[in-house]
């Protein structure tokens, strides 16, 4: 006999492997906020107040971080030169006081493809009212911790 936790856990798998029908199915509001070079200080989240650089993206849960990365490219000119990483984490209240956690869940670079390219928002755990939060690092401003950190990857 399969445990509750255990068949939640089948459920949550089979949930967020199945595509969304993006015809019928509402999209959410995917609040995003960029930063060159690093991301943005989570105190910069604290007390209802977020960054003032906002995007606001409408889109579902099966959406990749590489759909993500181009509709970031679309909007900004110095995000589109090939070799500009984009390094995303998920911004989450914290349950227990106001305060927000910040966590990394993959890196796309423009021009090259990667192992989180196909990683979908349901699978880096999204849920709605989080907040995207991308460090858009071009070509010429890569720092050699980022590349020591295991960010960079060659294919």
């Amino acid at each position: 006999m399969a445990s509750a936790v255990e068949s939640m856990i089948v459920d949550e798998k089979q949930i967020s492997d199945k595509p969304v029908d993006r015809e019928k199915t509402c999209p959410l509001l995917l609040r995003v906020f960029c930063n060159i070079g690093r991301h943005h200080n989570i105190v910069e989240y604290s007390r209802g107040n977020v960054p003032s650089n906002e995007l606001q993206i409408y889109t579902w849960m099966d959406a990749t971080l590489r759909e993500i990365t181009a509709l970031v490219k679309e909007v900004n000119p110095d995000a589109r030169k090939k070799g500009t990483y984009f390094d995303f984490s998920l911004v989450t209240p914290e349950v227990r006081n106001s305060s927000y956690r910040m966590r990394e869940i993959g890196v796309t670079c423009s021009g090259q493809r990667g192992a989180d390219d196909n990683k979908t928002l349901a699978q880096a755990r999204f849920t709605i009212g989080d907040y995207l939060d991308i460090s858009i690092t071009p070509p010429n401003r890569m720092s050699q911790p980022m590349m020591r950190r295991g960010g960079l990857r060659q294919y």
